[in-house]
């Protein structure tokens, strides 16, 4: 943290327990071909520790995003996150973590929309329109140092 920051004391929140997923006993009546339906937790797992590009902590531990905030459904998947403050300069380099990670984690056939929560951005349409619109999202991937950041936010977390 130096200075500069858009929100220099960030109100940090635990992290909740990871949950244990049941499994099947049977596996001999599991169909290794189906196709798995993913849920909620699921989606939460898969970003929960992706970790702020300003901070040292994650999404999860800021309340940028919260199970709460996820709808899924056989083929969609929507994620509206929270920034800490309403004027986050890195609200749209959020919302490209959160994009860069579910495309690497979930199957093609998902449509992902990510969105600002009303209200909670000065420039919301404006971030939400970039967020989702493939041009610009491909565009923001061919910058090397964008990926850096993205790649970094990604990165295991040591916190």
């Amino acid at each position: 943290m130096g200075p500069g920051l858009i929100n220099p004391n960030p109100v940090v929140y635990q992290k909740s327990e990871s949950r244990v997923r049941s499994t099947r006993s049977d596996s001999a009546a599991v169909d290794e071909y189906a196709v798995e339906p993913i849920d909620q937790l699921e989606i939460f797992d898969h970003i929960r520790d992706i970790k702020d590009p300003e901070h040292p902590y994650s999404l999860e531990e800021l309340k940028v995003i919260t199970e709460d905030a996820i709808e899924v459904n056989d083929s969609y998947v929507r994620v509206t996150f929270t920034p800490t403050v309403e004027h986050c300069s890195m609200a749209t380099v959020i919302g490209l973590c959160l994009r860069v990670k579910l495309m690497r984690s979930l199957p093609s056939r998902y449509k992902v929309d990510i969105r600002v929560a009303p209200g909670s951005h000065a420039t919301e349409a404006a971030v939400n329109k970039q967020l989702n619109d493939k041009e610009r999202v491909a565009a923001a991937l061919e910058n090397p140092n964008l990926v850096d950041m993205v790649d970094e936010c990604l990165g295991p977390s040591y916190t």
